[in-house]
């Protein structure tokens, strides 16, 4: 398993997983310049070469990151590529002082085996009016927000 910071070379390769999962509305679509602008971000599961997963770490204010674009290959799947990208995710929040991740989902239960709790997104104003407002589903989108404290 190598999980790594994700580099130049690879976002093209992440915009393609990720914008496979935004077609079939699973998650937002990401620019590819919102990619290179937030390479520091983005963490990918590299397997014989090949980019298998992605997820990203995305600071959102002085106590909160929050955990985006959460991708694996479907041919990846169940193998624990994505709880290991999210504890990568949540240990890079952790050695930069955040206190608190959280992230919106379609997969609760999968967020819940790691251990968040599920809130109300209203308790996240800060997401949502920064990504969210862009959403063609907002404002009735049915994805679940979930926070977990790291401190």
């Amino acid at each position: 398993m190598a999980i790594r910071k994700a580099r130049i070379p690879d976002i093209k390769k992440v915009h393609t997983l990720v914008n496979e999962f935004a077609r079939s509305q699973e998650m937002l679509p990401r620019a590819l310049n919102e990619l290179y602008e937030n390479i520091r971000d983005i963490y990918v599961y590299e397997e014989d070469g090949e980019i298998k997963g992605t997820c990203a770490i995305h600071i959102v204010w002085d106590d909160l990151a929050e955990i985006r674009s959460l991708a694996v290959k479907k041919n990846a799947r169940d193998r624990g590529i994505g709880t290991s990208m999210i504890k990568k995710c949540i240990s890079g929040a952790r050695q930069l002082g955040v206190k608190k991740v959280f992230a919106l989902t379609y997969a609760p239960e999968f967020f819940k085996k790691l251990g968040f709790t599920e809130v109300d997104k209203t308790a996240l104003p800060h997401k949502i009016w920064g990504d969210c407002i862009r959403c063609p589903k907002f404002p009735d989108c049915n994805e679940y927000a979930f926070i977990k404290e790291i401190a």
